[in-house]
């Protein structure tokens, strides 16, 4: 996914001075004054969008979910507290790089011209040290609190956020990349759950990955007029007329993977209503991106949060009411 959550916009007016927006800065120009402490604050929350946090949610409800499943209802308290705060700065760090990575393209298209970044505000520099801080903010969370085995995969975790970006400029299907970068927090909650992964977890990452391209394409349906324009590869363009198929078959495998997983593991009541509740969500974005219309596929994008959750209060329901498992510390 585009490391963005901006709403779509009109088209973007030519950087310039009018309107109050700053024109883009060319080869050899000075820097342009610093900011005041504050703007250049602000600054940085837009450059990691924390005043969007869909992403963080996207990443954080089926991360949850694999942590309760792999400790059966009963994860500790320590461990829920370092998959949040590590799902949040980690997904600050991949922002922030992501932009760095963009920063040629962002101003040329219409939802991220506005970026910190994009507008001139901030430096690229700034970028790379915002993102490297947040990323050894979350690597000192893993060493501290989990395990050898957690600590490997964090490497690769890393590994994959840095590569993801220019997969954009050559790979057709740059979503499918994305899903192993939004699903890595699977393996790594079964890893600090047990020090190990077992197929389980890796079926629920190749699982969860399908979900992202879905939700992903819903995304990149919003710029397709622009990466088009910009030569950049999205599964929007690589699906062509076939995009909403795509995503709603997208969503069916998700789903039947999910139910898989739930009669495998014998899962009760509790989750199948959150299935439920997930697949009624998905048919009513299929029915929304039916015509393509920008904002309607923005909306469909931005509803996943909801299919994410129900899913994982599915996982917690099941386990309260058949197992009478919680959190070690409740």
């Amino acid at each position: 996914m585009s490391e963005t959550i901006e709403p779509p916009q009109g088209r973007t007016k030519p950087a310039g001075p009018v309107g109050g927006e700053r024109r883009r800065r060319l080869p050899g120009e000075p820097s342009p004054p610093r900011l005041p402490l504050a703007q250049r604050i602000d600054a940085y929350e837009r450059l990691v969008r924390l005043d969007k946090p869909i992403g963080i949610l996207l990443l954080l409800w089926p991360t949850l979910s694999a942590l309760w499943i792999a400790e059966r209802g009963r994860p500790d308290l320590t461990l829920i507290l370092v998959f949040t705060l590590g799902t949040i700065v980690m997904r600050c760090a991949g922002c922030a790089f992501n932009d760095w990575a963009d920063r040629r393209f962002d101003a040329h298209v219409q939802r991220t011209a506005n970026r910190p970044l994009a507008r001139g505000e901030i430096a690229p520099w700034e970028a790379l040290a915002v993102a490297a801080g947040f990323a050894l903010t979350g690597f000192l969370l893993v060493v501290l609190a989990t395990n050898r085995t957690t600590i490997l995969l964090s490497f690769a975790a890393l590994a994959i956020a840095i590569v993801y970006p220019f997969f954009k400029r050559f790979f057709a299907l740059p979503q499918a990349f994305l899903g192993i970068a939004f699903s890595f927090g699977i393996p790594m909650a079964f890893a600090a759950a047990n020090d190990n992964v077992p197929p389980l977890g890796w079926w629920l990452l190749a699982i969860n990955l399908v979900w992202v391209i879905a939700y992903d394409t819903e995304y990149a349906m919003v710029d397709r007029d622009d990466d088009l324009r910009l030569g950049l590869r999205t599964s929007a363009l690589t699906f062509g007329r076939f995009d909403v198929l795509a995503v709603a078959v997208c969503y069916a495998v998700y789903l039947a993977g999910m139910a898989w997983i739930g009669q495998g593991q014998k899962f009760g009541i509790g989750y199948w209503a959150g299935l439920a509740v997930a697949l009624l969500i998905a048919i009513y974005h299929v029915w929304l991106i039916r015509t393509r219309d920008r904002d309607a596929c923005f909306r469909a994008f931005l509803g996943n949060h909801w299919l994410g959750l129900a899913v994982y209060a599915g996982v917690v329901a099941d386990h309260a009411v058949r197992l009478r498992a919680w959190p070690n510390a409740l």
